[in-house]
């Protein structure tokens, strides 16, 4: 997969829109991010990883099935970000079936946050 199939993958979840914040595209609904894609020749943000990375905003849950399934192409974000979920995906080593599970999941995440959220 390249980041650009990922860009790709993640704009055709339902509503979502590309926005950025601190140097990376990011992938929102409804002004909450799912995902994330670092901009061009950052090489920095994509951790000298070969062939980039995108993070997911899962659940600890299933971050830890993402990661013992497929150790390859998940793996999570290191320090205190990846205890609460955030997990990459290293896209040279990913399917786009692979991915589209990973992001779908972090994309319906919103959806069941935002039942539990009562709006004013």
């Amino acid at each position: 997969m390249t980041e650009a199939s990922f860009r790709k993958l993640a704009l055709s979840m339902p509503h979502a829109i590309e926005g950025s914040h601190m140097g990376h595209a990011d992938f929102r609904v409804n002004d909450k991010i799912f995902a994330t894609l670092p901009f061009e020749g950052d090489e920095d943000a994509k951790g000298n990883l070969p062939g980039g990375v995108a993070v997911v905003k899962l659940t600890p849950e299933q971050q830890s099935e993402l990661v013992e399934a497929h150790p390859a192409v998940f793996e999570p974000v290191p320090g205190g970000w990846g205890r609460r979920g955030y997990t990459r995906i290293l896209l040279r080593a990913a399917s786009l079936a692979i991915a589209r599970r990973a992001t779908k999941l972090a994309r319906n995440n919103l959806s069941a946050a935002s039942a539990l959220t009562p709006r004013a």
